[in-house]
């Protein structure tokens, strides 16, 4: 399975009381199918600007979308601009792929939980490969769950030929969703400004 996926269902597995914002999670995913592609062969960088290779199916299908909307015209598109226009609603994009190919299920209960935090993955090959992938120190697995809240900063670099573009991805998600918490801390601010205003 692609890394893409792999942290789909690592971070569905995670625990009610370690839930991952879905925003970030979305962040996340663009990262980790930047490095799918890049891995395939599919995705090249030039510095940070994302340079389309030759179409291939991938077979996958969240994958494939991914390949078919990259921007193939000079100068083409930088990374981060990718994670914020790919990651939009992504992760429940991947609820709902996972959903469809039996991979998740949604347990009973009560509470007004959002869809995602409902969702758990099933007892499947699957999310026994994918959590021994997050078990065995996977560095781009590693980093992006790191970098999610719900897991240690791995210490080992990614070792492949891709490896500068691949640290290029992780360190434009670190970013960005550094920014997006960044977004969230102020809007809490001045939503709490607002409501002193009222009591005021």
């Amino acid at each position: 399975m692609n890394i893409a996926r792999d942290l789909a269902l690592v971070a569905l597995g995670l625990p009610p009381d370690r839930p991952v914002e879905q925003g970030d999670l979305s962040l996340a995913l663009a990262g980790a199918e930047a490095v799918d592609l890049l891995k395939s062969g599919a995705l090249t960088l030039d510095g940070d600007r994302m340079v389309p290779g030759p179409r291939v199916a991938t077979g996958d299908r969240l994958l494939d979308q991914a390949l078919s909307s990259l921007v193939r015209r000079e100068p083409y598109e930088t990374v981060e601009d990718w994670l914020w226009r790919r990651g939009g609603e992504l992760a429940a994009a991947y609820v709902d792929d996972l959903e469809r190919a039996g991979l998740v299920v949604h347990p009973r209960g009560h509470g007004l939980r959002s869809r995602f935090t409902r969702t758990m993955p099933a007892d499947s090959p699957e999310r026994r490969r994918a959590e021994e992938r997050r078990a065995s120190g996977d560095p781009v697995l590693a980093t992006l769950t790191a970098v999610l809240g719900i897991g240690d900063t791995p210490s080992d670099a990614c070792e492949s030929p891709d490896g500068d573009a691949v640290d290029t991805v992780l360190a434009a998600v670190a970013d960005a969703v550094t920014e997006l918490e960044a977004v969230r801390l102020r809007r809490g601010v001045e939503g709490a400004a607002f409501d002193n205003i009222w009591r005021g």
